[in-house]
């Protein structure tokens, strides 16, 4: 048997963080088995079903690592529905499905119950097709289904406490349910893995697996992904979509390293890993089925790591679309033209130590490039206090006699400026920098005024005594 594994996203407007970590695993569990990975995007919603959606899923993937042209698919759900709609059909003629006209109040009038889920009233009323008449599947009354779960063993379900469900709609279109397992059938999938929210619907579809006489998959429901309350994540509530976190910086490997550990982990008590270690070591039937904490300053944490661990070339590479700005990243604040690469090669190790993600490089390195720096009026207030006028003063006057332009000498002698008026070189220096970067905080000052310049530096310091 060749493993055939699918993902079945629907095109949101967004590529959640969730589906993006059941992605992964299907796409390793694939690649461990010699299998095939399926792209089947789920477009039957008219109003989800948008051309650019659809290629946000592709471009998340391709994000992930997994490439076009490297998986099965894109398919499309509707472009299945006379499949569907055939299933449907046999499931009727068999007598495994019924028509129904019940409404929702006719069904509380009947129960008394607003909460009752349907009460079997059609079953043998023997009706026909016809308007407002939906198909329900008709539930064994006996018995109970038990899935095999390679995460969560066997979990079994009483046949008798599933109502009879809607399997087609009075127009005749399949609901997810059948649609959903005709299109598994038609593709030949033989594993299933999604998440733990699913696990409801799952003896509804082995049993519609079973009544289309076919094998059901083996099924894999990976835990579900929450916040820090530990409710599911909502695009409604939470940072979820993938998208959000690679323009803000994040690194793909990164991103990945952290996706696959929710829920399961390498060996060793290890987690940032090479790539290739989670593909060698990684289990479904290791996973935890215990929910998985998407924690953000975590993932934060590791980004950084990744970032430290890039060569000084890499991370100037990486930087780059925050230099210039994308079709979904920013510009940065400067002009174009005014842009050294030069200038920053020059701080871009010093910034390497110190960003988590990459779109905090240009707060970093704007004073570099922009005419006068972007003041931080807390940082100013903060700064400028008494006595900061003599100390500009000063720091400009020894400044501008300076024989040479080196870190080292600019330290040395703004040290020298703040002794002279009682100060340590940290009170000494943060008028300085304000007035250079316009922060309070950021890369280290000596160097960042060496790469700056002479002329540039004197001018700022000049300017911001001016403002005093």
């Amino acid at each position: 048997m060749t493993v055939r594994v699918r993902f079945a996203p629907s095109p949101t407007g967004m590529f959640h963080v969730g589906g993006a970590r059941t992605a992964l695993q299907d796409w390793i569990y694939a690649k461990q088995h010699g299998g095939v990975f399926v792209l089947r995007v789920e477009d039957t919603d008219a109003a989800r079903n948008r051309p650019e959606w659809t290629e946000g899923i592709l471009s998340a993937l391709d994000w992930l690592g997994i490439e076009r042209d490297s998986y099965e698919g894109p398919y499309f759900q509707s472009a299945n529905a006379d499949e569907q709609r055939a299933a449907a059909g046999r499931l009727y003629d068999a007598g495994r499905a019924y028509y129904c006209d019940c409404t929702r109040e006719m069904v509380q009038a009947r129960t008394g119950n607003s909460y009752s889920g349907y009460d079997g009233f059609c079953r043998d009323r023997n009706l026909g097709p016809g308007e407002g008449r939906a198909l329900r599947f008709r539930m064994p009354d006996e018995g109970e289904t038990k899935v095999v779960d390679l995460v969560r063993g066997e979990p079994t379900f009483e046949n008798a406490k599933i109502e009879d469900f809607v399997i087609a709609r009075a127009d005749g279109s399949p609901v997810f349910l059948l649609a959903n397992v005709v299109d598994d059938i038609t593709m030949g999938i033989t594993h299933v893995i999604r998440a733990e929210e699913h696990l409801p619907n799952t003896p509804k579809q082995q049993l519609l697996w079973d009544a289309l006489g076919v094998k059901p998959p083996v099924w894999a429901h990976v835990p579900v992904v929450v916040n820090e309350k530990r409710q599911k994540l909502s695009k409604r509530r939470d940072k979820v979509a993938l998208e959000a976190y690679r323009d803000e910086g994040y690194l793909r490997d990164a991103m990945r390293n952290y996706l696959m550990l929710l829920g399961w982990a390498p060996s060793n008590d290890r987690e940032i890993v090479p790539w290739s270690v989670i593909e060698d070591e990684f289990r479904l039937e290791e996973v935890n089925p215990s929910p998985a904490f998407f924690d953000e300053k975590k993932l934060r944490a590791f980004n950084g790591e990744y970032i430290r661990a890039l060569s000084v070339d890499e991370f100037i590479a990486a930087c780059q679309p925050w230099l210039t700005g994308t079709a979904t990243i920013p510009a940065p604040p400067w002009d174009p033209a005014s842009f050294d690469p030069a200038a920053f090669a020059a701080v871009a190790p010093l910034a390497q130590t110190r960003v988590a993600v990459l779109s905090e490089i240009v707060p970093n390195v704007d004073f570099l490039f922009l005419d006068e720096p972007s003041f931080d009026d807390a940082a100013w207030a903060k700064a400028m206090k008494d006595g900061s006028a003599d100390l500009l003063d000063g720091a400009a006057a020894a400044y501008a006699d300076l024989p040479s332009w080196d870190a080292e000498t600019l330290k040395n002698t703004l040290e020298e400026v703040g002794a002279a008026r009682g100060l340590k070189l940290g009170k000494a220096q943060a008028p300085v920098r304000v007035a250079v970067t316009g922060r309070s905080v950021g890369l280290p000052l000596f160097e960042s005024l060496a790469v700056l310049g002479r002329e540039r530096t004197l001018a700022r310091i000049r300017a911001a005594r001016a403002r005093l």
